[in-house]
């Protein structure tokens, strides 16, 4: 069992055992969706979310070990290495941690006290430090150094003593214990203060709450974090980093310093030349350090969060309900240049389009309609999907009319959130399914498809276009894009993909499979037909046995050979399936979906050596229910007619709408009109709430009440608690507790920063 194991075990309060197998299966190349789904036995049964952050951690403790290694190896070298620092060492247990220790064995530029430890000044620190009684001025005449080599800066007793405090600052300063009990204070005790840039005032005014603002350090929102680092990287704001404390007395780091090293006033003759190298070895050496790696800290905590924040919509949003397979009428709304038209089968494929031209300055109303109502009969369409964007509620009043003019079409109209659907349309994977078809046409093929079947679709996107996240252009782009990738993956996976329909962007995303294997299994598909059992991917190029292992039991072939190819059943298992069979004498195609018989079963009757209990109670869930969609029940918002734009919003009006966003400070909701209002943390329930997830997630289907509209703004305040009044949301709401003014300023200030920010990035994909 080795150490790394060991704390991650501990981390995670799960066995030892289950560390290590882990480890090895993904050492192996396995996937995670992979090892969660059909390897229980091996691991005890850990899920996904515990193998992801088990991989996480794995990743930065082998760092660690790898930085350790080099940095004994390093001091080693040097003879310094003493075994109580070589102690110190392999007990770190952070980077930091590790650095701090190593500071000192450094290889770097030369320094001033290191100039001054070369003059021959160093005894003269050192006796100052050990015995205060000594007079400085006195003891530094016998250390006059004129040697030229150091530009006389050793010439007299001034340059003298300032050589003997860089010498001891820096031995100060690189005290790996006190840098480490300063580094706990200012994190339990730091306040973060912002100021306002005085030029840019004017130019910055939508972070006025942060012009004079101070925050507790270890208690700052993420959200509140980055809203003040992006009003920092534009210019508007500064940003300090302290201990508050009285200007007449010692700031309580330089207490510390002075402790560390038994330095007081006691009125001696070099006790104030020693507070001196106390405040400035703060001042100069250890402030801006600090203050530098703690907001460097809260910046990563910050984007941690963010980008959870993200991870989880992005879950919700890809495992939104399927309308299902239905032909599909998409419209992507537009007025000048009118309204794109895409019809598709139910299998997702391209069968008519055209343009249509309802709005001004055309106003070709009526000959729309009768454009859509021929497209609908011709084709049977059962559902029009129509994007959310410039005109939606336009375009959605001309549905209106025509299942009123025509409702022996029976079709049924539903406003998408089409986020990302420019991007798609001008991407390369677009470019390969309709190289003929005009880009603002793909767009009405996204938004259709997405209505049919949301994670088919929205995998072809980049996730951080899906606009579904908070501040996710502030965070780092690299971890971002790993941990979306990951929730993709886990949302497929949790699916399951029809080989014979999916393209190969979905295919990509199954667990063991990349994108050239995906470009041949749609290749290979494409010329010998479609794929009639599992086995048969083992022809395709490059899909070895490694990746079909991985990837075979995600995979489903509807209408095959085996019925079990189109479940989740692992073709590894298929012999259990048959002594289940033979045991029941019940013939295969019978034993699927039997649910009495299944019930009847004892799962541990058909263990084995190598399939044992969690795999086999898996095996007869899944021939209970073959292929079950772990998605919702598809339903959609009822839009409030004659409510088109914000002039439309009467305070305390009842509505209905969808969950686009959900924040650390609230959810966005779509009430179709062209702005999504924000329901705060405090109106999202009439209970206390930790978490808005807790209550909402994108996609969500809610009522809500309008309690404040700001035009000029283009702001929306809704609550979900429905017996409340209508009040401005600067309120301090009755089951939020209380926060002293500055903190509801910030707040506000985050809130406002964001949903400004979240505005642009909506109407840039959009666009």
């Amino acid at each position: 069992m080795t150490p790394i194991a060991q704390q991650i075990a501990q981390e995670l309060s799960v066995a030892e055992r289950q560390v290590s197998a882990a480890i090895q299966l993904l050492d192996e190349g396995a996937t995670v969706p992979f090892v969660a789904r059909y390897r229980k036995e091996v691991t005890g049964g850990l899920d996904d979310g515990q193998l992801r952050n088990l991989s996480e951690r794995l990743t930065y403790l082998r760092e660690l070990a790898d930085r350790r290694s080099a940095i004994l190896k390093s001091i080693e070298e040097q003879g310094k290495l003493t075994p109580e620092l070589a102690q110190a060492l392999q007990a770190a247990d952070t980077k930091t941690r590790l650095e701090d220790l190593y500071q000192p064995f450094k290889q770097k530029r030369r320094t001033k006290g290191q100039i001054a430890i070369e003059a021959g000044i160093e005894p003269l620190a050192n006796a100052l430090l050990a015995n205060p009684s000594l007079s400085p001025e006195q003891e530094a005449k016998n250390y006059i150094n004129p040697d030229e080599v150091f530009k006389a800066a050793f010439s007299d007793e001034k340059g003298v003593l300032e050589g003997a405090k860089y010498i001891l600052m820096e031995r100060f300063a690189e005290d790996a214990e006190l840098v480490g009990k300063l580094r706990d204070t200012m994190q339990e005790q730091g306040k973060l203060s912002s100021s306002v840039v005085v030029e840019k005032a004017e130019e910055g005014a939508k972070y006025r709450d942060y012009f004079d603002n101070m925050d507790a350090l270890s208690k700052i929102p993420s959200h509140r974090a980055l809203a003040m680092f992006r009003g920092r990287n534009e210019g508007f704001l500064n940003l300090k980093l302290d201990i508050p404390h009285a200007e007449d007395t010692l700031h309580p780091s330089e207490v510390m310093i002075a402790r560390q090293f038994g330095i007081e006033n006691r009125k001696r003759a070099a006790d104030a030349w020693l507070a001196e190298v106390v405040r400035w070895t703060w001042k100069v050496k250890l402030h801006l350090k600090l203050e530098t790696e703690l907001l460097s800290e809260l910046r990563e905590r910050a984007e941690a969060e963010a980008i959870r924040v993200f991870a989880h919509n992005l879950k919700d949003l890809l495992l939104a309900a399927p309308a299902g397979a239905r032909v599909t009428m998409g419209l992507d709304p537009g007025i000048r240049t009118g309204v794109k038209v895409a019809v598709i089968d139910a299998t997702g494929q391209l069968v008519d389009h055209t343009t249509i031209y309802p709005h001004p300055p055309r106003n070709q109303w009526q000959e729309s309609l009768k454009s859509l109502a021929q497209l609908v009969a011709k084709h049977k369409v059962a559902l029009i999907a129509i994007g959310n964007g410039t005109a939606s509620r336009e375009t959605d009043k001309l549905c209106a009319d025509l299942i009123k003019q025509h409702p022996d079409l029976l079709v049924q109209k539903v406003i998408v959130n089409e986020a990302g659907a420019s991007v798609y349309s001008a991407s390369e994977t677009a470019a390969k399914e309709f190289p003929d078809l005009d880009v603002t046409l793909r767009g009405a093929v996204s938004i259709a498809r997405r209505l049919q079947d949301p994670l088919a679709e929205l995998v072809k996107i980049d996730p951080k276009a899906i606009g579904v996240g908070q501040y996710q252009h502030d965070v780092s782009q690299t971890q971002l894009a790993k941990n979306l990738d990951a929730v993709v993956e886990d949302c497929v996976n949790s699916v399951g993909v029809e080989v014979n329909t999916a393209s190969a962007a979905l295919l990509r995303r199954v667990a063991g499979l990349n994108q050239t294997i995906a470009d041949n299994i749609v290749e290979f598909r494409n010329q010998q037909g479609r794929f009639t059992n599992r086995k048969t991917l083992l022809k395709v190029p490059r899909l070895g046995p490694k990746a079909f292992e991985q990837a075979a039991g995600f995979l489903r072939i509807q209408g095959g050979d085996n019925p079990l190819d189109a479940s989740a059943v692992h073709p590894e298992t298929y012999a259990v399936v048959q002594r289940i069979a033979e045991q029941t004498a019940t013939p295969l195609a019978k034993l699927i979906g039997n649910t009495r018989l299944l019930k009847s079963l004892k799962p541990a009757e058909f263990t084995d050596q190598q399939f044992g209990l969690p795999t086999i109670t898996d095996i007869i869930n899944e021939l209970d229910k073959p292929g079950r969609d772990p998605r919702p029940e598809f339903k959609t918002a009822n839009l409030k007619e004659g409510v088109e734009t914000l002039a439309d919003l009467k305070l305390g009006m009842m509505l209905e709408g969808t969950v686009t966003n959900v924040t650390n400070f609230g959810a966005f909701v779509d009430i179709g009109v062209h702005q999504d209002g924000l329901v705060h943390i405090s109106m999202l329930a009439e209970t206390f709430v930790k978490d808005p997830h807790d209550v909402v997630k994108a996609g969500d289907i809610v009522k809500v009440k309008v309690l404040e509209v700001d035009q000029a703004r283009k702001r929306i305040a809704l609550t979900m608690r429905l017996n409340n009044e209508p009040q401005p949301m600067t309120k301090q709401a009755p089951n939020k507790p209380a926060a002293t003014k500055p903190a509801l300023k910030s707040e506000r200030a985050s809130n406002n920063v964001f949903a400004d920010a979240f505005a642009k990035a909506k109407q840039k994909n959009q666009n």
